[in-house]
């Protein structure tokens, strides 16, 4: 019933889209100054939110981009823009939000969408969900989602120990390398969307 190839193959991929590493960095200054318990709780947010966007597009992916008439490069270049605008944010020191709305804000977005469910990560769900003709082909692909939304969770409540050990410094830092990190993934976005809109004319 369980297809290992299946899984391991749509892990993998998602596990490179996705980077939890790379989101480390990024994770840890966009919740900088806020308590552990706050930051733990956004870390479980930010996951919450990648995996329901996922699963949403997983089921309905291909209905729901037909219906609006969005082509993937429409979608990837728009991921990229607003990742942009955040990247720019945090080069600048300019991350501060209204206090009521903050935490929910940073949780959403830019951390659950587009970072962990981004373009690339979106459309290779749809591609995986529309391949998987078995019932076992079914199973992995939905257990390689949930297994690596799992590392992600792991990954980002356990960097939260870095911040103990480079204090205030540090974060900011890690603060403006994430920026140059985040500017240069939006870039690349928006040059990958854009490509393929010239190459589909």
């Amino acid at each position: 019933m369980f297809d290992v190839a299946v899984f391991g193959s749509l892990f993998l991929t998602l596990f490179v889209i996705m980077d939890p590493p790379g989101i480390t960095p990024i994770f840890l200054a966009l919740t900088a100054g806020r308590p552990a318990r706050m930051q733990r709780r956004m870390a479980l947010q930010a996951v919450a939110v990648a995996f329901g966007v996922i699963a949403v597009f997983g089921l309905l992916g291909q209905q729901i981009l037909d219906y609006l008439h969005v082509s993937v490069p429409a979608l990837m270049i728009a991921g990229g823009l607003l990742l942009l605008l955040i990247a720019l944010d945090l080069l600048t020191g300019k991350t501060d939000e209204p206090t009521q709305t903050k935490d929910v804000n940073v949780a959403l977005v830019p951390l659950g969408m587009p970072l962990l469910a981004g373009p690339g990560a979106i459309v290779s769900v749809i591609l995986a969900v529309q391949h998987a003709d078995t019932v076992g082909s079914q199973v992995s692909v939905w257990t390689a989602i949930i297994v690596m939304h799992v590392v992600l969770w792991l990954t980002m409540r356990y960097s939260l120990l870095i911040i103990r050990v480079i204090k205030d410094g540090g974060v900011v830092l890690v603060t403006r390398l994430a920026g140059m990190m985040l500017s240069a993934i939006a870039v690349q976005q928006i040059i990958n969307g854009v490509t393929q809109v010239v190459q589909n004319a």
